[in-house]
């Protein structure tokens, strides 16, 4: 989830792109995961990413958020911050955040404990226990259970929140500790349909506050999203542009959309 405490830079996003990645080539055992993968997004910008499995997508998180390192290419956060030369934990201290498919919450903590677990400062379990927050990070909190639609389940356990719901708890760990860019690996799989809905409510809502990038499947989910779209295929860009313009391409229909 890219849980961070320590203070971070901020990015410099004064002018261009907030990531921008080149020529991105990263290969496991002889098997090519990204070929010469180039790809932008801009500060504010809402970006999905879909693909067929296998297309090279989670590797691109991976690339971005330190986890794997490139064989070759280039990938910048702002202007000055150079990723392939920073940690996991450094890269989520300069303020990228990442969401992965399956919420991993505290589920024997409350909702509101969770969300003070999450805060900047108080990453530690004992630092919660021992230390009450502020006014400020209460208020910060009660705000936060707000956006993400769990004002009413802040003293339930995690534990007992539906699938959806503690997606959405998630998402409030990662948006509390203000991240520049937030990555998000398929937030509605596993969802109902009442759950997907609100969830892509609360993506528009944060649209233009954050810049994300949403790896999805659901294409109705993509539908209501997407502004911008990218489609990966063997680890590069295959199309770009508006869903009505990759829906419309004759190679993504052929090598994803036509499955």
């Amino acid at each position: 989830m890219g849980l961070s405490s320590a203070p971070r830079d901020r990015v410099d996003t004064s002018h261009g792109p907030i990531l921008y990645l080149e020529d991105i080539t990263v290969s496991f055992d002889g098997f090519r995961a990204l070929n010469k993968l180039s790809l932008t997004i801009d500060r504010g910008e809402l970006r999905c990413v879909i693909g067929p499995n296998g297309a090279g997508k989670t590797t691109m998180m991976d690339i971005i958020t330190g986890k794997t390192k490139p064989d070759h290419g280039t990938a910048f956060f702002g202007q000055t911050i150079d990723l392939l030369r920073l940690t996991e934990t450094e890269i989520a201290n300069k303020g990228i955040g990442r969401k992965f498919q399956k919420p991993t919450v505290f589920e024997a903590h409350s909702v509101r404990s969770n969300l003070e677990l999450a805060l900047p400062g108080r990453r530690s379990l004992w630092r919660c226990l021992v230390g009450r927050p502020s006014a400020e990070q209460v208020d910060r909190v009660d705000e936060m259970l707000g956006t993400v639609g769990l004002l009413e389940s802040a003293d339930r356990l995690a534990g007992e929140l539906s699938h959806g719901q503690k997606q959405w708890l998630e998402i409030g760990m990662l948006l509390i500790q203000d991240p520049a860019l937030i990555l998000l690996d398929e937030p509605v799989a596993g969802m109902t349909d009442a759950e997907t809905d609100r969830t892509a409510a609360l993506i528009m809502d944060l649209r233009g506050k954050h810049s994300m990038m949403v790896v999805e499947h659901d294409m109705e989910f993509v539908a209501k999203i997407a502004h911008r779209v990218t489609v990966l295929h063997e680890g590069s860009v295959l199309a770009e542009g508006s869903l009505s313009q990759v829906q419309s391409d004759s190679n993504v229909v052929e090598v994803y959309l036509g499955r």
